[in-house]
């Protein structure tokens, strides 16, 4: 048994009982240690933020091991538990899912994201072939010892919108009642945040719903209102603050002043973060 690893992944899975669950999205170990010196109760990491940081788009194309790479640095900058976006377990088969997991633990996540799609816009996996999937990853993550490590289910359907607007939400309830019995731990619908759909969906679903939120949104207190259980902001957060090195480095190059600077972290405070 992976006793720290199944206590960290315990914790996590017992912050989807109290109150609902915000997870913003880390993609380095300073962005991750600003996160929970910002209260985060846990944090999760983000495909899109890390594949941008290693000079990559996202959609798979940063490999398994770099991937797991980042979630360690990630995971070593904080004493609260990460969750890790996997993406889509980078391979089809459920041997690639089962290496996804156990790379994921090694880096000590104690969670982790899988999608059912295996590139950006899909096709989608069959309901089948994800079930088996996530069944692969529960049993990974028993082999690894840490039989607790929590398996989000990301489906994304409402996402890349598969099949018709009016039947999204049958093939979401479909998709996660198959998950829930492979043994998935959560329903990720990004892509999906109209609360009187997230409402009933909340409403004929097992498993907790995790919604992914942003600017033009509900708010984090309508989402919960709805039973959202966990949020999480995807690759938000990373966008914030490159828009930010944007905004000053064209100031800094055009007009030579400093403006956009203002309220950016204290060196000291950002470099203590590390101070160990």
């Amino acid at each position: 048994m992976n006793e720290p690893l199944n206590t960290k992944a315990q914790v996590l899975r017992s912050l989807h009982r109290g109150p609902v669950l915000v997870l913003p999205n880390a993609w380095d170990a300073a962005s991750a240690a600003l996160l929970a010196r910002a209260g985060a109760r846990a944090i999760g990491t983000t495909s899109g933020g890390i594949a941008w940081a290693h000079g990559q788009p996202d959609g798979q194309h940063i490999t398994r091991e770099a991937m797991a790479q980042a979630v360690e640095l990630i995971v070593r900058a904080v004493d609260i538990p990460v969750t890790a976006d996997m993406e889509g377990g980078y391979g089809p088969a459920p041997a690639d899912v089962e290496a996804t997991v156990s790379a994921t633990i090694a880096a000590g996540a104690a969670g982790m994201n899988l999608e059912d799609s295996g590139a950006r816009g899909g096709p989608l996996f069959s309901v089948e072939a994800q079930a088996e999937r996530i069944g692969a990853a529960r049993a990974a993550a028993r082999a690894c010892g840490a039989p607790d490590f929590v398996v989000n289910a990301r489906t994304d359907v409402f996402l890349f919108r598969i099949g018709e607007p009016g039947g999204r939400l049958d093939e979401v309830r479909r998709r996660g009642e198959a998950y829930a019995e492979a043994g998935a731990d959560c329903l990720f619908v990004p892509g999906l945040l109209d609360l009187g759909p997230l409402r009933s969906l909340v409403d004929s679903m097992r498993l907790p719903v995790n919604a992914m939120a942003g600017p033009g949104g509900p708010s984090v207190a309508e989402l919960a209102a709805a039973g959202v259980r966990r949020i999480s902001v995807g690759t938000a957060l990373a966008q914030a603050a490159y828009g930010t090195a944007l905004r000053a480095a064209r100031e800094l190059v055009t007009s030579g002043t400093f403006e956009a600077f203002d309220g950016a972290i204290a060196f000291s405070e950002l470099n203590g973060l590390f101070e160990r």
